[in-house]
């Protein structure tokens, strides 16, 4: 949701997406399908992706929606763990300006950054539709806020 949720908001970042644990090539589901409509958006030709060392390594940022993700990027790929973050983190603390991209997340220095239970955004994976269109929502929220500072 949060790379259709991008790509729309901001058409001219290259943005991928994947996953550290699916089933390449599977469509959304209509609980994710339905959620995206929800929010105004489609992505009905996405298909899932496994993370791959390879898609990593002209990355600007990775952009992960829970804490256990940031850690297994730490723990898998750690030389992406200056630029690995998590979405709620991002909108959050990553300051606006002229400065590159990559200048205003060294700033942070997330490689050392706690990852706190407050950065988590709920999985709606196996709930009812109402969890699915409330992560959309979420998730819609924290893009909006980034992605102009991208």
């Amino acid at each position: 949701m949060a790379g259709a949720m991008l790509t729309a908001v901001r058409p001219d970042l290259a943005v991928a997406t994947a996953g550290t644990h699916v089933i390449e090539g599977q469509p959304m589901s209509w609980r994710t399908r339905e959620a995206l409509a929800s929010v105004g958006l489609e992505a009905d030709h996405h298909r899932s992706t496994q993370l791959r060392p390879h898609s990593l390594e002209d990355a600007d940022l990775v952009l992960a929606m829970a804490g256990e993700h940031v850690r297994y990027m730490r723990r898998q790929h750690p030389d992406v763990a200056d630029r690995t973050a998590t979405v709620r983190r991002l909108a959050r603390d990553l300051p606006d300006g002229d400065t590159p991209l990559g200048a205003r997340l060294a700033a942070l220095g997330l490689e050392d950054v706690e990852i706190e239970p407050w950065e988590d955004v709920e999985d709606p994976a196996g709930g009812p539709p109402e969890a699915y269109v409330a992560c959309a929502r979420d998730l819609k929220k924290l893009i909006d806020e980034l992605a102009p500072r991208l």
